[in-house]
């Protein structure tokens, strides 16, 4: 940790003036960190089309870089790149001190999956899961290590982005052999330069029990408990984590203070989760963290609210209570779909604005209240590049802006850091433990929509189906 008077000027300085070991990192993507967008100021020979570029006016046609959650990029375009660094890699570097691989780790992105030219007969088993390719893993970790970054490794196993077709064909002992060899071959390439990992990722449905995935359902129950096993076996020094979404807040329970709610918008899952790590934990299980993803919505209500900061704050508590550090792994707020009928757009867009500020403020103020918190990673740090606008709808959930501008929930997050930096504050902070303020104002009563009068979401007069239980993610259930 640095000692300074000095005031800081990035969330990376900032972390460094705080009076415990704070991790802030973002995911990123190859794409955007190797290859010049379409208005990046840097050199180049000739533009896209081959003509010389104008080095007065700076005027390049350069395709601009969309959908950048899946895109890859050629050895020679990242080479290329490191003679001239985009804006992305600009920002990423100065502002973070850690980076989480957002895309290109988990299973099925890393394999060359076999039948791709000449497949076999429609009856044929399909047993070979394909060779690994960690060339675009390889060249992120390798540009973090240059900028003296921490890295996070995500995720080992994950039923979503795993090799599912394949995997369903193979027999219990085949899949099983399959996970361990995942988890081997991922971890020994990576070992002395990852040591720390996301190891197991939402395997809890809405309810809190265990999704019946590909693994549940070919491994047993127990497949969590074994991940973690294998893991450890392969770097008995690497930090190990379970992830998942939407169980980031804990109710009040039995509490008679009516400035305390007394359940979370997710209470059954975030009771699971709890449940899950306390079982992990009494069985020994090397598990050292867990993560809690927070990809929030200012505009959610039902189970799709943000929860209270007490909220987050009680459950960071309880799961330190257990021995595990906690961190927010994947933050991001959306905001498209706070409404008011009665604001014109300008009233609206200042009230997504404070929307988005209180949520990155108040939250990880109260989560880095507590001693068992030691990190924050955001899905992504600019709207330019997010997966939201991949996977749900035109949004703006970051920091920064599609022009690599601080936001104002940019100062929300810097001031949540130095809520624990010695001789400074932070946010002047009224929610800690309560979810009412002493003049009867809930948290959130700015801009948090009221819940609607019917008891279920419906379509069509039907209640909507839970789908999380056999396996559909959570970004894919109602928003």
């Amino acid at each position: 940790m640095m000692e300074s008077s000095a005031t800081p000027t990035t969330l990376r300085e900032t972390a460094a003036q705080c009076c415990k070991q704070v991790y802030i990192g973002a995911a990123i993507l190859p794409r955007p960190l190797f290859v010049p967008d379409f208005d990046d100021d840097c050199e180049v020979d000739e533009d896209v089309d081959g003509a010389e570029a104008d080095s007065d006016a700076i005027v390049y046609r350069r395709p601009r870089i969309k959908c950048a959650t899946i895109l890859t990029v050629t050895a020679e375009e990242e080479c290329r790149s490191r003679s001239r660094p985009t804006r992305y890699s600009q920002v990423l570097s100065s502002e973070f001190n850690s980076v989480v691989i957002e895309h290109h780790l988990k299973w099925s992105p890393l394999v060359i999956h076999p039948y791709m030219d000449a497949p076999p007969p429609p009856d044929a088993p399909r047993t070979h899961l394909g060779n690994y390719d960690f060339h675009h893993v390889d060249s992120m970790v390798d540009w973090a290590i240059e900028n003296n970054m921490h890295i996070k490794g995500h995720v080992l196993v994950w039923h979503v982005t795993s090799p599912v077709s394949i995997l369903e064909q193979m027999t219990p002992t085949q899949v099983r052999n399959a996970v361990k060899r995942h988890i081997f071959t991922t971890i020994a390439y990576f070992k002395d330069r990852i040591s720390m990992w996301d190891v197991v990722n939402e395997a809890l449905a809405s309810d809190g029990t265990l999704v019946e995935n590909v693994f549940y359902r070919k491994m047993g129950p127990n497949y969590i408990e074994e991940c973690f096993r294998w893991a450890h076996e392969a770097d008995p020094n690497a930090f190990l984590i379970y992830n998942d979404n939407k169980v980031e807040g804990c109710g009040s329970g039995d509490c008679d203070d009516k400035k305390c709610k007394a359940k979370s918008p997710n209470q059954a899952k975030a009771d699971g989760f709890y449940n899950l790590l306390k079982d992990l934990v009494q069985k020994n299980v090397p598990i050292h963290g867990a993560g809690m993803q927070a990809h929030f919505s200012a505009g959610g209500v039902k189970n799709q609210r943000a929860p209270t900061p007490s909220m987050v704050k009680r459950q960071i508590r309880r799961i330190g209570m257990l021995g595990l550090n906690v961190n927010i792994s994947e933050m991001d707020v959306r905001v498209s779909t706070l409404t008011s009928t009665t604001a014109c757009d300008a009233d609206i867009k200042t009230v997504r604005e404070i929307a988005q500020t209180e949520i990155y403020q108040d939250i990880l103020t109260a989560a880095l209240s507590e001693p068992a918190f030691h990190g924050i990673w955001l899905w992504g740090f600019t709207d330019r590049h997010t997966w939201v606008k991949n996977f749900y709808y035109d949004d703006a959930p970051l920091i920064f802006d599609e022009n690599y501008k601080r936001k104002a929930s940019y100062n929300g997050v810097q001031s949540s850091l130095l809520s624990l930096c010695s001789g400074r504050t932070g946010t002047s902070f009224k929610y800690l433990e309560v979810d009412v303020d002493d003049e009867g104002n809930e948290w959130g009563h700015k801009w948090m929509l009221p819940e609607p009068d019917d008891e279920e979401q419906s379509v069509g007069g039907n209640k909507k189906r839970d789908t999380t239980k056999i396996g559909q993610p959570d970004w894919m259930q109602s928003t």
